[in-house]
């Protein structure tokens, strides 16, 4: 089901869209999500991580980890943290989060109600 919305409310939310998309927290976001996109090393380093730590929990749900897989886990952790790509893009996406959490908090206090909880239930 699509609801129309009014044109004020279409020009508002548009509005808010540019100024989010201008906003330093996203450029910086759009600019760290560039450059983690362009380097593979750090994308397999990230994807390697990710996976050993899912393979990790399932050893873990089964009580079968070792000494050696922990360990190889923490260099692999460690590498990351090492990985300026990975690590501007990590800082970069908190800060467009803690962002969007102002905007939110902002906009909840002009309407008296928490307009996240009520986005979520909107459609559209």
């Amino acid at each position: 089901m699509q609801t129309v919305s009014s044109p004020q409310l279409q020009e508002a939310t548009q509005s808010l869209i540019d100024n989010l998309s201008a906003s330093e927290a996203f450029i910086h976001f759009q600019q760290a999500y560039a450059r983690f996109n362009t380097d593979s090393e750090a994308r397999t380093l990230l994807e390697q991580l990710n996976q050993s730590q899912a393979r990790m929990r399932q050893k873990q749900a089964k009580g079968t980890v070792n000494e050696a897989e922990v360990g190889s886990l923490r260099l692999l952790q460690q590498r990351v943290q090492r990985n300026a790509v990975i690590m501007e893009y990590a800082q970069s996406q908190q800060e467009a989060i803690n962002f969007l959490r102002e905007i939110n908090s902002e906009i909840s206090e002009l309407l008296g109600v928490n307009f996240a909880t009520f986005a979520n239930h909107s459609t559209c």
